[in-house]
């Protein structure tokens, strides 16, 4: 075949599936139905996209099938009406990928127990993928890493079939930037960044996301996407270990630091407004920054202003419970024997995500040290070992007995629904990592801020 119709095969190529994309009738395959996957899915197989969610986990494919939700950030109703209508299925059998035209990673990358990126859950899905690679797919990553992974990867493994990138198939990294919980910015209103592997991968990955996404950010390649995103939450971890050495501070000063913060935050300029908490969880910021820091080895450069805004973050449960030890004796009571109650233990307020939180770690704690440690959360029913966490726990009735018979309540999220007023009234001590007492008048003497 001359060099002139090889150029036009492949511009066809291309053409096609951006002709399938514009019409919604691509076939998306969307690996990974968590936080990310679920949702996504749902927003493509809403506006027409024939959606095939991929997932190993066999109860989880089983549930999305049924149209039954276990995503918050899912409207249920949504969800059934995909299901009902035929435009979203689930399945667990990566075979059919080969019926596919775009192919979404939206997999979990978490760290080993050294701290080191673990990105064995894209190398398997990549693997998957190149088994099933055909002319005219695109395949997006959109699972957070380190700058460089789509490119020095994922792309090896999909071109040992001999297949090209940006003229057989096309290769980009788009990061999600979900945020659960918050009822302003949902899949479709947040801004996308993506970053293509060649021009013509960028110019498909990014029609592909502006049919369900209102603004679409392109960039000049994964590389710099993947950057965006770890700075992103980097950029988040960095200013919250400032704000939690900051309470360190004002607690050896007697100084209270929420009054110090809402103070800065009249400020009309010039600064951005952080809080100090018990540490810091979920998805994203306690793991990102690592997967940073880890890549800049590599180039033998050390980040130490990234790395120490990490240890500070780590210490904050240890923190905790040196607040616990003294609310305690001000009672003449010992940590050892004590019955510590912890309410809320999802890592940020009115969600049911307990991925990172640093409230496991301050129960494991508070156990080492001898406490018997109970806790309620509405939205997590059940903590069981994960991740780097032992503990293992069945939410209590948060009753007006229990409250009475704490020796120290402990509260680790600030849930919208306890009636903190009437926790504070029936309590005998109180360590309050999230400023949640901060209206309550009476019994002042009982609570101990951050």
């Amino acid at each position: 075949m001359s060099l002139a119709k090889v150029v036009v095969q492949h511009g066809v190529i291309g053409s096609v599936l951006m002709d399938k994309i514009e019409k919604h009738s691509a076939k998306t395959a969307v690996v990974g139905l968590g936080y990310v996957g679920l949702p996504f899915a749902v927003e493509k197989a809403k506006v027409g996209f024939p959606v095939i969610g991929i997932d190993q986990n066999p109860k989880r494919a089983s549930m999305a099938n049924k149209g039954e939700n276990y995503i918050k950030d899912v409207k249920d109703e949504e969800l059934r009406e995909i299901v009902a209508n035929g435009t979203f299925k689930a399945t667990t059998d990566f075979s059919v990928l080969a019926e596919c035209d775009v192919v979404v990673i939206c997999v979990p990358t978490p760290l080993t127990i050294t701290r080191d990126p673990d990105i064995s859950y894209i190398e398997n899905v990549s693997d998957e993928i190149a088994k099933y690679l055909h002319r005219g797919q695109l395949i997006t990553l959109e699972s957070t890493t380190y700058p460089g992974t789509t490119e020095e990867v994922i792309l090896p493994k999909l071109e040992k079939k001999g297949l090209v990138v940006g003229q057989d198939f096309f290769l980009a990294f788009s990061p999600e930037r979900v945020d659960p919980g918050n009822l302003r910015y949902s899949t479709k209103n947040t801004n996308k960044v993506v970053g293509g592997v060649t021009p013509q991968c960028l110019n498909i990955a990014t029609t592909f996301y502006r049919q369900t996404i209102l603004h679409v950010v392109p960039v000049s390649s994964p590389a710099v996407a993947e950057m965006t995103k770890v700075f992103e939450n980097t950029y988040r971890a960095v200013n919250i270990a400032l704000v939690n050495e900051l309470a360190l501070l004002c607690d050896r000063m007697n100084i209270d630091v929420w009054e110090v913060i809402d103070a800065a935050a009249t400020k009309p300029f010039g600064i951005q407004i952080f809080y100090p908490g018990p540490g810091v969880g979920g998805h994203c910021i306690p793991i990102d920054p690592f997967y940073l820091t880890w890549k800049a080895r590599q180039f033998e450069f050390h980040t130490r202003f990234i790395e120490l805004a990490g240890e500070i973050n780590i210490q904050m449960p240890y923190f905790v419970v040196e607040k616990v030890i003294r609310a305690l004796n001000t009672r003449k009571k010992a940590l050892n024997g004590a019955k510590i109650l912890v309410l809320g233990v999802a890592y940020k307020k009115d969600i049911d995500d307990v991925r990172e939180s640093p409230v496991l770690r301050i129960m494991e704690l508070l156990r080492e040290n001898g406490a018997e440690v109970l806790y309620s959360d509405p939205y997590i029913p059940v903590i069981e070992p994960h991740g780097g966490s032992s503990v293992r726990a069945e939410s209590v009735k948060l009753t007006d007995d229990l409250l009475k018979s704490a020796d120290c309540i402990v509260i680790g999220t600030n849930h919208s629904c306890f009636d903190y007023d009437h926790i504070v009234s029936l309590s005998s001590a109180i360590v309050d990592t999230r400023n949640a007492t901060k209206l309550v008048e009476h019994d002042r003497e009982k609570i101990c801020k951050l």
